[in-house]
């Protein structure tokens, strides 16, 4: 179910303008859309790995970047979070150099998440990773 473009639930989407500022905007929405949810505890990581993603939109498409969350139904515990470009090209991890100023991205989202991939779309690909939600109470570091 995960990675597939309808699933059921709670689901808040996006789509900014290939340019600078939609990096912070898209930042903004998926921190506010969250802590609506009642998921403060995942926010940040949320926003920075959104942030990493929409980045690698800008860099390499022109079009229109869509940011998706979705609580599915029936998995509890799973935020999924999807970056979406006209690119067709599916994204490659890579090991950066020291002294690289990118590509460290990919990195991030496979380090960070339970897990993560891309699939094609009628217009270019979507980029998705999943995010283990604490339950209420329970220490996030544990």
């Amino acid at each position: 179910m995960i990675g597939v473009s309808d699933t059921e639930g709670d689901c808040a989407e996006w789509t900014f303008p290939a340019d600078p500022g939609a990096v912070r905007t898209a930042r903004g929405a998926v921190r506010g859309q969250l802590r609506g949810w009642g998921l403060d505890s995942v926010g940040d990581v949320a926003a920075l790995l959104v942030s990493e993603l929409v980045t690698n939109a800008m860099r390499h498409a022109t079009g229109p970047i869509g940011v998706r969350l979705v609580r599915p139904a029936g998995l509890d515990g799973v935020l999924l979070v999807e970056v979406s470009d006209p690119l067709p090209d599916p994204p490659h991890e890579r090991v950066a150099r020291p002294d690289d100023e990118s590509g460290r991205g990919l990195q991030l989202v496979a380090a960070s998440s339970r897990r993560w991939g891309s699939r094609p779309g009628s217009a270019g690909k979507t980029v998705w990773f999943e995010l283990t939600v604490p339950e209420r109470g329970r220490d996030i570091r544990a």
